[in-house]
């Protein structure tokens, strides 16, 4: 005779996940798709060519770096998100836009499992720098949009004042090469 199979097992967490990277600028947390950040950097050790712009069109946008014949604008962190002036000593290279982000620091690399929707609170253009907001460790966290960090009418903008920068930068590295 055979004893039927009783199953103490717990049902399957069944839901998407997404490695995540927590990063903060002054006091507050946020969360980044791991999947969208080319490279974490310090600010020490960063490399590269920094470059100062001439006509500075966007508060939050100051300078440019070149890495690997790739150039990215560099965007405060703080100036973004409207947050208090802090100091940055982590640079987040994103992978899929020109664009290097300054953090305080990356707090951890995590899991997440669920994306909730942002509020219909959130009206301004806080809607284009969070994808949504998720619960880690028993927080609530926004989740940053990678391609809010800069729109494209603001890369319109930093091309109209800049021509041609981003390639600029990227020429002058190969030419030093060369030498």
């Amino acid at each position: 005779m055979t004893q039927p199979v009783s199953s103490n097992l717990t049902p399957r967490d069944n839901r998407p996940r997404e490695q995540v990277a927590v990063f903060s600028i002054a006091q507050y947390s946020f969360v980044i798709s791991a999947a969208s950040i080319q490279e974490i950097r310090s600010t020490d050790s960063l490399g590269g060519t920094v470059v100062e712009l001439d006509r500075p069109v966007l508060r939050k946008v100051r300078h440019i770096v070149e890495r690997d014949a790739r150039s990215y604008y560099v965007v405060s962190g703080y100036e973004h998100f409207q947050l208090p002036p802090s100091r940055p000593t982590t640079v987040l290279i994103l992978r899929h836009a020109p664009v290097a982000v300054l953090v305080d620091r990356i707090e951890e690399m995590a899991e997440m499992r669920t994306l909730l929707a942002l509020p219909q609170s959130f009206r301004g253009e806080e809607r284009t720098w969070y994808r949504g907001l998720t619960v880690l460790d028993r927080k609530v966290l926004p989740v940053a949009n990678p391609l809010g960090f800069l729109t494209a009418e603001e890369l319109r903008q930093l091309e109209e004042q800049n021509p041609g920068l981003l390639q600029t930068a990227a020429t002058a590295r190969h030419e030093r090469e060369r030498v």
